[in-house]
């Protein structure tokens, strides 16, 4: 991301500390052509942001701008989206947001978010500031999962901490939030413990394969959405269906991130010809007990060293291209290696959560290191997604939103 984005990102942070505590704190930046300051705000007692700039672009007679920078994309009490007010007055080539109103607690269909292509977010960590500013609303918000015991405390990053703690290595969750991927986090390790290379990949693989292990060896419905989704079994055939003409359990098939195996229970019981992938041991055990004739191989997505070139005809994972410490670039790398000409993809990503104090679904995805449920966060990692197939040379890329996970499928060249 150039700097001056971030420039800009910053100002509109900076500028919403002007707002009194007992509205949203929400920062606007309008910028031209020529990349400079046409109006800032942070609204007034009487006016919103929007009303603000709508009464600048108006005084001024200004009908284009370079982008926006909006830290919160609001709503008024109609669930009305204020950007599309704005938009109805002024073209704007690019907008860039920070996080979703509050009080937005599923996917409407005059989100300008879900409608214009020049819609980016903000960076993770000022997510997060623009969280902490508005906290005593989006700690109520109805997208939160602080009553949700399982997904609030059994994280995969509280059970790396703790891992290495136990080993005599003090991480702390800042430290593990800028070193996501499973290198950096190495390097990470090596340098701060002056380790061995060798020693510290060993490491932190095992350290890995126990917390994932821990999480999701014995993981079932009871605390998963798809508990209220009997369709999803429904949706992964529509997708195939798409891509082949032929019967499922003719095709020779790898299963990457299969957890527990509960979905493949389910999908793929009639096949003979499959593998499965999973970084925990416990869950590769578990499924070999349920399908004897599978190949289970220990290893992660980014690195399917055990599999062979042009071997598949299926490459299926659910729900694990979102998971903590995972490389979707190096990952979709492998998944090309492994296919056939003319194989299928099929992942998905998921995209809601069961709250069972409310017995319902809340769409989208955490921001990590809180609370809140994001709207836009997996739609927004679709597109990313769909993006990396293509440059990575596959073709007919299709992308199906449904209520718990987003699903994309393409065919290899």
């Amino acid at each position: 991301m150039k700097d001056y984005n971030l420039y800009w990102m910053n100002y509109s942070i900076s500028i919403a500390n002007d707002v009194d505590g007992s509205h949203l704190r929400v920062g606007a930046i309008l910028i031209s052509n020529k990349n400079e300051l046409i109006f800032a705000t942070s609204g007034s007692s009487k006016l919103s942001w929007c009303q603000e700039l709508l009464t600048k672009v108006q005084e001024y007679n200004i009908n284009e701008a370079q982008s926006l920078y909006l830290t919160i994309n609001t709503m008024n009490t109609n669930r009305e989206f204020e950007l599309n007010m704005l938009l109805r007055k002024i073209n704007i080539h690019k907008i860039y947001l920070g996080v979703p109103d509050p009080n937005l607690d599923c996917y409407l269909d005059n989100d300008p978010f879900l409608v214009f292509e020049c819609i980016y977010r903000y960076p993770e960590n000022l997510q997060k500031e623009i969280l902490n500013q508005n906290s005593q609303y989006y700690k109520n918000s109805r997208q939160s999962i602080k009553l949700n015991s399982y997904y609030s405390v059994k994280r995969i990053s509280t059970l790396v901490v703790e891992l290495l703690k136990s080993r005599g290595y003090v991480v702390t969750k800042n430290e593990l939030e800028n070193n996501k991927t499973v290198n950096d986090f190495i390097k990470f390790i090596i340098k701060k413990y002056n380790l061995e290379p060798m020693m510290a990949e060993h490491l932190i693989n095992n350290i890995l394969s126990e917390a994932f292990d821990e999480k999701y060896a014995s993981y079932n419905y009871t605390n998963d959405a798809r508990s209220l989704d009997l369709n999803w079994k429904d949706n992964f055939f529509f997708v195939y269906n798409k891509l082949f003409d032929s019967p499922l359990n003719d095709k020779v098939i790898v299963d990457v991130g299969v957890g527990s195996g509960n979905e493949a229970k389910i999908l793929f019981s009639n096949c003979q010809k499959i593998t499965f992938v999973d970084i925990a041991p416990n869950g590769l055990k578990k499924i070999k007990r349920e399908f004897p004739n599978s190949h289970c191989v220990l290893s992660r997505a980014e690195k399917l060293t055990l599999l062979s070139d042009d071997s598949y005809d299926l490459y299926v994972s659910l729900r694990t291209y979102n998971s903590s410490f995972f490389d979707i670039k190096k990952a979709i790398s492998e998944a090309n290696r492994v296919l056939k000409s003319n194989a299928g993809i099929i992942i998905s990503i998921a995209n809601g959560f069961l709250d069972s104090t409310r017995n319902c679904i809340i769409p989208g995805l955490l921001i990590p290191g809180t609370n809140f449920v994001d709207v836009y966060r997996g739609i927004d990692m679709a597109k990313k997604l769909s993006t990396y197939f293509v440059t990575m040379g596959f073709k007919e890329v299709q992308i199906l939103p449904t209520n718990i996970e987003i699903y994309l499928s393409a065919i290899s060249m």
